[in-house]
């Protein structure tokens, strides 16, 4: 956030449009532990059908999360100016470019 360079009028609105989306999530992420924890015990159990059904709605909860968590993007990124969204775009391209340097260097 730092390399957009933030207003610190738009620093606040980041701020609370993300502390509104982690108490938002909260009830998810809560329900994604029961999930794990019942998943490993089905699993050391070897309860196959209860495996699928925990995987399942495990895919559940985390699409649930990744769309809290796209609407937060969406509304940071509203918030920008042209200038700032261009940046953004250019840091993403970065990082997705070193992510996949990374991943072919674990591959090679």
């Amino acid at each position: 956030m730092q390399a957009l360079n933030l207003t610190d009028a738009q620093k606040q609105q980041a701020k609370t449009i993300f502390q509104e989306t982690r108490e938002r999530t909260k009830p998810i992420r809560a329900e994604l532990r029961q999930n794990r924890e019942a998943l490993n015990a089905a699993i050391k159990a070897d309860n196959r059908s209860e495996i699928q059904k925990l995987s399942k709605a495990n895919g559940e909860l985390v699409g649930r999360m990744m769309v809290a968590h796209n609407e937060a993007k969406a509304k940071f990124y509203s918030m920008l100016t042209p200038e700032q969204r261009a940046t953004a775009q250019k840091l993403h391209a970065e990082f997705r470019h070193r992510m996949e340097a990374r991943r072919e260097q674990r591959r090679g």
